[in-house]
């Protein structure tokens, strides 16, 4: 009898933001418009907004079976994990200086009186990283200024930590800013037609794997052929939220009975 009572829920949402202590992760955050100041030019470089929003193109144009999108998410994790390992290996070298503080005095963590608090609206995993990423630049930031107030290091070396836990975000945001949308399918590929012809010009030959689905990011979505199978997936419209789109995913990668 309950499977035939019509449930009326509503979408599932969960209320998300984050948190920077410190100028370097917010410059970050906001990036930088272009200018033309005393003769000088400076470049755009864009935010980690404009970043999460090519993360959700790419992993909207995967779930339609564009393997250029597939390919494009692999290259974006794989990016992701080696900037997530550089600053990671930052912190630890800072960590093992502030060890030398001698156990007579004791420093407490540097924080901001008055944060930076923004709020998130993602809806790609990748998405999510790179905000983490964000957030433990902002946290080594803060411990490499700790490190130079107390004469841990100079101030050479201050500013040469900061910037390579910086570039790190940068070289995620370069790599996310060359994307773009190839608009094909694997059945498109598979019948070199027109569109197909059009993106293998532009784009070039994908590796074989990726082409057939059997090398994907760890986040993309299911692919369609994959997808509506199981009795038990729910159907979702594109309005639906991140939140159930995620679990409706797992149900119908389950095996039957599970």
């Amino acid at each position: 009898m309950a499977d035939n009572i019509a449930l009326n829920l509503g979408s599932l949402r969960s209320d998300m933001s984050i948190t920077m202590h410190t100028h370097h992760a917010a410059r970050l955050w906001f990036g930088r418009r272009k200018t033309e100041e005393s003769g000088q030019s400076s470049h755009t470089i864009i935010g980690m907004p404009r970043f999460i929003t090519l993360m959700d193109q790419m992993k909207n144009a995967a779930a339609q079976n564009d393997p250029y999108a597939d390919h494009w998410l692999i290259r974006m994790e794989e990016r992701l994990e080696a900037a997530r390992a550089e600053i990671q290996a930052l912190a630890q070298q800072i960590d093992d200086l502030l060890k030398k503080v001698p156990p007579a005095i004791s420093i407490a963590e540097n924080l901001n009186v008055q944060p930076v608090r923004l709020p998130l609206f993602i809806g790609c995993q990748l998405g999510y990283i790179g905000v983490y990423l964000l957030t433990e630049y902002d946290t080594l930031a803060r411990r490499i200024l700790l490190a130079h107030h107390t004469a841990l290091i100079g101030r050479k070396l201050m500013e040469q930590m900061l910037d390579r836990g910086a570039h790190e975000i940068r070289s995620c945001y370069g790599l996310a800013q060359q994307y773009r949308h190839a608009g094909v399918t694997r059945d498109d590929i598979a019948a070199n037609n027109a569109r197909a012809r059009d993106a293998i010009e532009k784009y070039g030959q994908l590796p074989q794997d990726v082409l057939e689905g059997t090398v994907r990011s760890s986040y993309a979505p299911a692919l369609p052929q994959l997808r509506g199978g199981s009795d038990t997936a729910t159907e979702l419209g594109a309005g639906d939220s991140v939140l159930e789109q995620s679990a409706a995913a797992e149900l119908e990668d389950e095996p039957n009975g599970a």
